[in-house]
């Protein structure tokens, strides 16, 4: 078994992280899947728009160096020949188009241009991209920060409606994530956010029962996983189903 220090390390590496020994362990997305649908659980997910830009946008701030090795297709849409012969020439399932590279960088200025958000991105004694591991009721789970401050974590978003990310957050189990990172790391989370449309910013601070609404859905989440994939499972994936009342 290896140890603590030493896949830790190995984490840092996003092949390792996301395909690697991060594997072995449980993380915030695992949870959105076990308790929506719980047969995509560890099933290898294609790149696509929204995984591609959220990437870009965290890279532009916190990771230049790759960043600066990004590629984008100049053109109008993905039914075009000149994106098709792109993704056949560079052997790619999927890539971004130029148009939307740049507003992805746009919204990359627009939160480095803003004084806070600059002053707590970059603040001296700040690092990026921290991995953690540690067990949590029972199942050990990965984290990595996007930037972890003395005082707290900071974590990068991009929202449509900044208005409603209040809402959405607990629809993207933003409150799961806030609770799994608080206990991994030993400081709590705050969100820092740009609507991608409006590009206006705001600071998100979980409350204790925002964090304590986490807590249960990492609950219930291990409880699926036990009763689908534990040691000991009650019960076959295949035969899962939703059940509701109309």
């Amino acid at each position: 078994m290896k140890k603590t220090a030493d896949v830790i390390e190995l984490l840092r590496d996003d092949e390792q992280y996301y395909r690697g020994v991060g594997l072995d362990y449980m993380s915030n997305s695992d949870i959105y899947n076990l308790l929506n649908n719980p047969k995509l659980f560890k099933v290898p997910q294609p790149d696509g728009k929204a995984f591609a830009e959220g990437r870009y946008f965290h890279q532009l701030l916190i990771e230049p160096e790759k960043a600066k090795l990004v590629r984008y297709v100049n053109a109008s849409s993905r039914n075009t020949n000149i994106y098709k012969d792109y993704l056949a020439t560079n052997g790619v399932d999927f890539s971004m188009l130029r148009i939307e590279a740049e507003n992805i960088e746009s919204l990359a200025q627009t939160m480095k241009g803003n004084i806070q958000f600059f002053e707590d991105i970059y603040r001296d004694g700040n690092q990026y991209e921290v991995p953690a591991i540690g067990e949590i009721h029972g199942m050990m789970f990965k984290g990595k920060s996007d930037i972890l401050g003395h005082d707290f974590i900071v974590d990068l978003k991009t929202t449509s409606d900044i208005k409603k990310f209040k809402w959405s957050a607990k629809n993207y189990n933003y409150d799961s994530q806030a609770y799994i990172y608080q206990t991994l790391f030993g400081r709590p989370l705050v969100f820092y956010v740009i609507d991608k449309d409006t590009q206006q910013l705001g600071i998100f601070r979980p409350t204790q029962e925002f964090v304590d609404q986490g807590e249960q859905k990492v609950i219930r989440a291990i409880e699926v996983f036990n009763k689908y994939f534990g040691a000991n499972p009650t019960d076959d994936i295949d035969n899962y189903y939703i059940e509701e009342t109309l």
